[in-house]
This record gives structure tokens, C-alpha cells and sequence, in this order.
């Protein structure tokens, strides 16, 4: 009876710590998408302060299907002033030319072994430090820049002296999956609706990796050349360390494609998560030891976003503890640890609906969110990859043709 005892003990004290250590990034997903329902859509102040001149930089790697239609979107938003580099990076196909074809500047870069989008933005910034220009701007090659983006970005980058991230959205293919649509609506709480969240609460927001802009003194005070797999991520962390964190501005739009083909889908996911998970794991600890360092609350608020894990592993890992909970509970164990995970189950459920509700049911349906149970089956996999053999050198996601 003794040993039953202890054995009890044990399992509470274990499920009451995980519901605790859950209850973090659960809450903090809950608060983020609550000031984003409370927030109503306005013009960020900055975008009032004169017209800065601009360089746009475009990293690509084999895009000559795709580069045309990007450069369509950005030439229309640049003054005679600005610039518009493609640097073609470890390219075997004619995106140099395509690009010089369609108005754009160009250059090459052929090294093979040192390979990534941080590499070919730093060769892109090292070409265009003769003439600087007050702010650059980063878009992927695969993206397409909504109306005014560019110009409003970077005013706000210059009447800041921060950096600036636009509202980074994936559109779902032709015809897509129930799969497509809960990706498309992942994507739409972490890179519109969280950020909307921080930003209504006063707080800054993390780089997404496209519809980037900085002050010039900025981004050379940063060293971009590496291979790191989410280098966006931990750029915003480094400078946000170094008294620079990010401003969200939410009417800049960019927008790239989710990918058709399932293999290419995954591939791409892998990446991100990943280096999310990754990311998250590292420099947490970091964030948090610099907000007390410098007594700062912001690098507090940025540890506590980035403790999210991505919305599928967080939904996952809950299940499993509040499933675990209930059947210690049947067994005699305490019942508080299943009341918690419970509450924390209503406050994602929420969370998700709110966001879907106010941010994207025009274009994903509600019944697509049936569908969540089986995307995150299809996500497990990959968060067993990162424990097994985790991914992290940059791959480049192939496109669809």
C-alpha cells in the first residue's frame, strides 16, 4: 500500500508539473489572439514620415519559373532612386537573366560549399555597400508584394530605426486539401494573428523571413552569413538583444503559395519547425537571462512568444497530457492536473476559433476545422524527425511547376 502510494505521488507530481509547464505557452497563445480580436485595423504612424530611398533584395536559388512574377509585384513600388537586386545564388537554371530581362538588376554567386539564403543575402549587402541606400528591403523569390508594401515598410523602418516586418500569409493552391486549409490557417495565427496580439499589447514581434525591412546601419551591424535554417528567427533575436527588436506592421502585405506536391510540402515544414523548435529550445534561455540583464520587459514578452511551440506540436503534446491525466485520475491519482490541462484545452480551443473567426473564415471554411485531429496525425512524423534525426542545414524548397 506504501509503495501504491508513493507510486501515486510520483505520477501527480510528474502530470502537475507538465500541466504547469504547458500552462505557459497556452496562456501565452491565449492572451496574444485576444488582443488580436480586440484589435481594430490602423494605420501604423510611422508610415507618415517621408519616402526613404530603398534596395530591394531578392535571395534565389533555381527560381526561373517563379522570379518574373515577384518582380512584377516590386518594380511598380520603386522610384528611379531605388534598387532591385536578384542575387542569383548557386543557380543552374536562367534565373540571372530572367531577371535582367524583367528590369531587375542581377548578380551571381557560385559557392558550393557554402550554401544558404543567409550566404546569398550577405554577398547580395556586401554589393550594394559602396551606395548604400537608407533601407533595405528582403523579399523570397517567391513571393508577391501587395500594393504599397514596399513604400510603407520602409518608412517605417526609417522612422523607427528598427526593424520592420510586414504580414507574411501563404494562399492555398487551386482546389486545396482540408490539409492546405488548416496549414493556410497555422500560418495565418502565427505571422497575423499573434503578431496583431503583441502588437496591440505594445510589444514587438519576430522577423518571418520575407517582407523584411532595415535601416541600413542596422542590418550591417548583423552578420548574415550562415547556414542557420530559420536565420530570419534568430536575426530578430539578435537584434532585438542588441536594442533592436522588430516592429509589426500589419497593412504591408506579402504573400507566397503553399506548396501542391506532399513531399515538397513536408520538405518545407521540416525546415521551418524544426528550426522553430530548435530555436526555441536555445534561446529562450537567452532571451530571458538578457530581459533581467537589461532590465528589459520587451525581451521578456519576445521570450515568452517564441516559447510557443508551432500550433500542431502544441495541440499534440496537450492531447497526450490530458489523456495521460485522465486515465491516472480513473487509476486514484489526483484530478487536479486534468482539470488544469482541461482549462488549457478550452483556452487553445478558443484561441483558434477566434482567430479563424475574425482573421479567416473568408477564405477557409468552418468545416475545415475538422479537419485539424488529422493534420496534426500528418505532422507527428515530423516532430519525431527532430528527436531522431533532426534537420539543420538550409534546403531549399522546391517549387511547383
Amino acid at each position: 500500500m506504501q509503495i501504491n502510494q508513493l507510486a501515486f505521488l510520483f505520477i501527480d507530481a510528474i502530470l502537475f508539473a507538465i500541466a504547469l509547464i504547458l500552462l505557459i505557452p497556452v496562456a501565452v497563445l491565449f492572451l496574444e489572439c485576444t488582443a488580436a480580436l480586440l484589435s481594430a485595423p490602423k494605420e501604423t504612424s510611422e508610415t507618415k514620415s517621408p519616402r526613404p530611398k530603398i534596395a530591394v533584395l531578392i535571395p534565389a536559388y533555381n527560381e526561373a519559373v517563379g522570379i518574373a512574377a515577384t518582380i512584377s509585384t516590386i518594380l511598380p513600388q520603386l522610384t528611379p532612386d531605388d534598387r532591385l537586386l536578384v542575387i542569383a545564388d548557386n543557380c543552374t537554371d536562367a534565373t540571372a537573366q530572367i531577371a535582367r530581362n524583367c528590369g531587375a538588376s542581377a548578380i551571381e554567386r557560385q559557392d558550393t560549399q557554402r550554401k544558404g539564403k543567409g550566404y546569398a543575402l550577405d554577398f547580395g549587402l556586401e554589393s550594394i555597400a559602396s551606395d548604400p541606400p537608407e533601407v533595405v528591403i528582403m523579399v523570397d523569390a517567391d513571393c508577391i508584394c501587395g500594393p504599397d508594401a514596399l513604400e510603407t515598410l520602409a518608412r517605417v523602418a526609417v522612422a523607427s530605426s528598427r526593424p520592420v516586418q510586414a504580414t507574411y500569409l501563404m494562399e492555398q493552391p487551386p482546389n486545396p486539401t482540408p490539409k492546405d486549409s488548416i496549414s493556410a490557417l497555422a500560418f495565418l495565427v502565427k505571422n497575423l494573428v499573434r503578431p496583431s496580439g503583441l502588437k496591440q499589447l505594445g510589444f514587438p514581434s519576430l522577423l518571418t523571413g520575407t517582407g523584411m525591412a532595415f535601416p541600413w546601419s542596422i542590418i550591417r551591424s548583423v552578420s548574415l552569413a550562415s547556414s542557420n535554417i530559420v536565420e530570419d528567427m534568430q536575426m530578430s533575436l539578435d537584434l532585438a538583444i542588441g536594442g533592436s527588436p522588430t516592429i509589426f506592421c500589419p497593412e504591408a502585405r506579402v504573400t507566397g503559395c503553399l506548396p501542391q506536391q506532399q513531399q515538397v510540402a513536408k520538405t518545407q515544414r521540416t525546415r521551418w519547425e524544426h528550426g522553430h523548435i530548435q530555436t526555441l529550445l536555445t534561446q529562450t534561455p537567452r532571451l530571458t537571462a538578457a530581459s533581467v540583464q537589461q532590465k528589459r520587459f520587451d525581451l521578456l514578452a519576445i521570450a515568452l512568444d517564441l516559447s510557443v511551440p508551432p500550433l500542431s506540436l502544441l495541440v499534440a503534446i496537450w492531447l497526450a497530457a490530458f489523456v495521460a491525466s485522465l486515465l491516472a485520475a480513473t487509476f486514484g491519482t489526483s484530478p487536479i492536473p486534468a482539470i488544469l490541462l482541461a482549462v488549457q484545452g478550452i483556452l487553445i480551443l478558443v484561441s483558434i476559433v477566434g482567430a479563424w473567426a475574425k482573421f479567416g473564415r473568408a477564405d477557409i471554411s468552418g468545416s475545415t476545422l475538422l479537419s485539424v485531429p488529422f493534420y496534426i496525425l500528418w505532422k507527428i512524423p515530423l516532430y519525431f524527425g527532430f528527436l531522431l534525426k533532426r534537420q539543420t542545414k538550409w534546403v531549399r524548397t522546391e517549387r511547383d511547376v
